[in-house]
C-alpha cells in the first residue's frame, strides 16, 4: 500500500455502477489509473489534489474500456457508500503504508 495524489478525475459513464476514473501520482512509482465507486460522497473537482491510499501491487483489471491499475482504499459508511482513506498529514507521494 502506498500514498498517492489524485492528478486527474473524470466521470466513468461506461461503468456498471456510478464511478470515476482517477489518475494518481505515486511519485517514484509513476502515475497509475484506478476506477473508484465514490460518486456518492465526492465530486470530480474535489478529488484533484487529494491524497489517497491504494494497493499498488494487484494485477491490472479491465473495467469496460478502462484498465484499473491500483485499488484505492476506503471504508463503507452506514449506507454502504465508500469514504476514502487518506493520511491526516501531507506525506510524499509513494510513501509506504506501515
Amino acid at each position: 500500500m502506498r500514498t498517492g495524489v489524485v492528478t486527474r478525475a473524470e466521470p466513468f459513464p461506461e461503468a456498471r455502477r456510478p464511478a470515476y476514473r482517477l489518475w494518481i501520482d505515486f511519485g517514484p512509482f509513476g502515475v497509475k489509473r484506478s476506477s473508484a465507486q465514490i460518486t456518492h460522497h465526492y465530486r470530480v473537482e474535489d478529488l484533484v489534489g487529494r491524497q489517497v491510499v491504494a494497493v499498488v501491487n494487484f494485477p491490472p483489471k479491465q473495467i469496460g474500456p478502462f484498465v484499473s491499475e491500483v485499488l484505492v482504499l476506503g471504508a463503507w459508511d452506514e449506507a454502504g457508500e465508500v469514504i476514502l482513506l487518506h493520511p491526516d498529514r501531507a506525506v510524499t507521494p509513494g510513501a509506504r503504508i506501515g
